[in-house]
């Protein structure tokens, strides 16, 4: 809309219906605070960051176990306090980091109504909106505050996103408007009689504009994962508080340090940290590339889906055209149709593409002969606009120019000539000579064709390789257009799409649900598409179980981009498709969907392999802490130990596995997938530690034996745990190598440095049971990579 007020300037529009408030009057509301001063979010503030991050219910169990362990035990039993401020200090920064990119972006997105004051036109912020304000529209417009109708011509309104109804409303002046609807055809202008927090769609805009992260599956089961462990932890922990305090009749603060050795290891309180980072770098990431994500989850959603529907202009080609070509139909004289072309293109203030081409090509002439005596605007459902002129010699006609299959009848000879133009991939619109009034309901019928307007497209230079990256990746892409569906097959072909060899004309597609969507599996290029054919499409591939994305840029792609799984719209695109998309290309490039895509499969595949990690330790702490139980033995670890094996095997590789390249396809049953692998994992871990641990007792005795034993079970643990590492950090690269054999070297400078070993209270004693334990961890290793290649092939992987 920014674009539009400077190509209309103030003078222009001076003359026009209604000047607007005066600099007065507007400033006398903005000191009544009668100003539309609802605050639009992209993002959480720095205090609900810092909220979110600190006050979780692990948090608040780690902490008090925190303040536990500094009032009984040295300073090492209490390093899962420290390493849990520092997990979260990441997490506060990283949001705040996306925070700050989100908000930059959503500045630059934002779309500036067209406000008329002192009868001059000036594009504005929405939050400068006063009340009695005249607020200018046009097709793709957004209503952003309700308002009564001042000017109206042909205006035609679109209220489904508030009302559910998909068809268009015709507002004449004095009509309401309400905010959250938009323009679909025509222009005008209405008085803003509401605004800020008491407009229709004030907070649901607010609302759906915030930085989110609800609607994920990976967030979603991942609290379905904490509920559970939520449940399994608090009879476990009991039991083993019982344990060590009642059954065990030991030194009451050893008891409890053990005690809370066992509880902490079965929090996963790295999980939903580093769920965070990975989605916001993802969002700071994608920023560096001009693409603005609107809701977290988009780039996880758009990693998931398996078709990709495009509307051609705008993402295919480029915005603008050029005319190559006029052919005249039957009598008429190709001078006097350029006069009347130039006269169609002066009589629309908004011209769309097509329009804004034969502009260029045929100006108006400055004498301004011709009179505009009446318009018909561009509709996406009737495919053709209208204007009525009363011309020099005082002769009165009237245009029609749209879609030649649309204006002539099936038999015309002339549909052979634009056939053979569209399989060149060319554009081609119908000049006709109506013959009655144009606001009839049939005004097309029985025009007179009068010329051939011939149209180039600029394809866009990226989009061959976006689509072949699709292709790569197995994404089926469909090319929905309003356009005729041979030219838009010509356009795809030239960009080597497969199927568009084959393109379908929607007003032969069956309406049945399931036949429509055995035809769009079937096809992949699709032409004179209405809109709300495009809706019915999405939903039909949605019947099948497909994941579907829509791209557009234009009004008439709103309602599908509105019910698709993920919405993309281009950032020229009109500011109704900027509403309601999840994800906007402020460069409008449509290449940069791949990038979208990637760091979406790199954040669901990098989650799901750290996921792993730390439920393989939720897992064995519980089980270490039931065999203990039942076995009536010391818990052999305290908080120190599994602090130092945590960090080693699971908190500094997760944190780097977490943000690695990763392009691996997305899967559904994101808890399901993680828990095949952790139980086993888990299951193996502990039954290996355990083994050590008794056998270790039964060969220690005497003074310091725990010590020896716990110190056993450690190197058992670490080793076990190390090889689920190495598992997870498949395929291997040259810093995932490095990254394993970085923790393996950490750990065995701790047991070879003297001061490290009294720290961490580790020493191995003697020769046979570290031996011992390398042998259990060996045999254990092998059980692992048994147990992955059972899920492997069982699942599928």
């Amino acid at each position: 809309m920014t674009q539009r007020a400077s190509e209309l300037s103030g003078e222009q529009r001076a003359g026009a219906p209604g000047r607007g408030l005066t600099a007065a009057e507007v400033a006398e509301r903005i000191s009544r605070g009668e100003v539309n001063d609802v605050p639009v979010r992209s993002s959480r503030s720095l205090t609900e960051i810092v909220r979110a991050n600190v006050f979780t219910r692990f948090n608040l169990i780690i902490g008090v176990l925190w303040v536990i362990m500094l009032a009984v035990a040295p300073i090492q039993d209490s390093l899962f306090g420290f390493v849990i401020i520092a997990n979260t200090g990441i997490g506060i920064v990283q949001e705040w980091r996306a925070k700050k990119t989100l908000d930059s972006l959503a500045v630059v997105g934002e779309s500036k109504p067209v406000v008329r004051r002192d009868g001059k036109a000036a594009a504005i912020h929405t939050s400068e909106i006063v009340l009695g304000d005249l607020i200018e529209l046009g097709p793709g417009d957004k209503v952003v505050v309700d308002g009564t109708v001042a000017e109206a011509d042909g205006l035609e309104v679109d209220e489904s996103l508030l009302t559910g109804e998909a068809d268009p409303v015709l507002k004449k002046t004095g009509d309401t408007v309400m905010s959250g609807s938009f323009v679909v055809a025509g222009g005008g202008a209405f008085t803003a009689t509401k605004v800020g927090r008491e407009a229709y769609a004030a907070q649901l805009a607010e609302e759906a504009s915030r930085f989110t992260l609800v609607r994920s599956e990976l967030r979603s089961g991942i609290s379905t994962i904490l509920k559970y462990i939520t449940w399994m932890m608090v009879p476990t922990a009991t039991a083993l508080v019982i344990s060590q305090l009642v059954v065990k009749e030991h030194n009451f603060k050893d008891s409890i340090a053990r005690t809370v050795g066992g509880i902490v290891p079965m929090i996963p309180e790295g999980l939903v940290l580093l769920t965070s980072v990975a989605f916001a770098i993802g969002v700071v990431r994608l920023g560096r590339k001009q693409c603005l994500v609107q809701e977290l989850p988009a780039i996880e959603g758009l990693a998931r889906v398996d078709v990709v529907c495009l509307d051609k202009t705008g993402t295919l080609t480029e915005g603008g055209m050029d005319v190559t070509e006029l052919r005249p139909l039957g009598d008429a004289e190709e001078p006097y149709l350029r006069r009347v072309l130039a006269a169609f293109g002066a009589s629309e203030p908004r011209p769309n593409a097509s329009l804004q081409a034969i502009i260029d090509a045929y100006p108006a002439p400055e004498d301004g002969a011709w009179t505009t005596t009446g318009t018909l605007p561009f509709s996406s459902a009737r495919k053709y606009s209208g204007a009525a002129f009363t011309e020099d010699g005082g002769a009165s006609s009237a245009w029609l120019l749209g879609a030649p299959d649309v204006l002539l009848s099936e038999d015309d000879p002339a549909l052979a000539e634009i056939g053979q133009l569209n399989e060149q991939g060319l554009r081609v619109l119908l000049l006709a000579r109506a013959r009655g009034e144009l606001d009839a309901p049939d005004a097309a019928r029985g025009a007179d064709p009068a010329a051939l307007v011939v149209l180039e497209q600029r394809l866009r230079p990226d989009a061959g390789q976006t689509l072949a990256y699709f292709g790569e990746q197995r994404v089926a892409t469909k090319v929905i257009s309003g356009d005729n569906a041979v030219s838009v097959g010509a356009v795809a072909a030239k960009l080597g799409m497969e199927g568009a060899e084959h393109p379908l004309d929607a007003r032969r597609m069956p309406e049945d649900t399931d036949e429509m969507a055995s035809a769009m599996e079937q096809n992949a290029v699709f032409g004179r598409v209405t809109p709300q054919q495009k809706r019915e499409m999405v939903a039909a591939l949605q019947s099948r179980g497909h994941t579907v994305a829509m791209t557009g840029d234009g009004v008439n792609d709103v309602l599908a981009l509105k019910d698709a799984d993920i919405g993309v719209s281009m950032g020229s695109g009109s500011e109704a498709t900027r509403a309601v998309a999840q994800i906007v290309l402020l460069n409008n490039s449509f290449a940069t969907l791949p990038s979208v895509v990637a760091e979406g499969r790199r954040v669901i595949g990098n989650i799901t392999r750290v996921a792993t990690l730390f439920l393989t330790k939720t897992v064995y702490s519980v089980l270490l802490a039931v065999l203990v139980v039942c076995f009536q033995v010391e818990y052999p670890f305290l908080p120190r130990h599994l602090t130092l094996l945590s960090t080693l095997t699971i908190g500094v590789p997760a944190f780097f596995l977490a943000l690695a390249p990763n392009k691996e396809r997305a899967h559904p049953h994101f808890v399901r997938r993680v828990m095949r692998y952790a139980i086993p994992s888990g299951v193996i871990c502990a039954a290996a530690t355990f083994v050590m641990y008794l056998i270790a007792r039964h060969h220690y005795s005497g003074t310091g034996a725990l010590d020896a034993e716990t110190s056993a079970a450690t190197l058992t643990l670490f080793l076990v745990s190390m090889w689920v590492l190495a598992i997870i950090a498949r395929p291997y690269t040259w810093w995932r190598i490095c990254l394993v054999a970085a923790m393996g070297l950490a750990f065995l400078v701790v047991l070879a440095v003297p001061w490290l070993q009294d720290f961490f209270a580790l020493k191995l004693v003697g020769t046979q049971m570290p031996w011992t334990a390398v042998g259990i961890a060996v045999v254990a290793s092998v059980a692992l990579e048994y147990a992955w290649r059972l899920v492997g092939r069982r699942f599928g992987g």
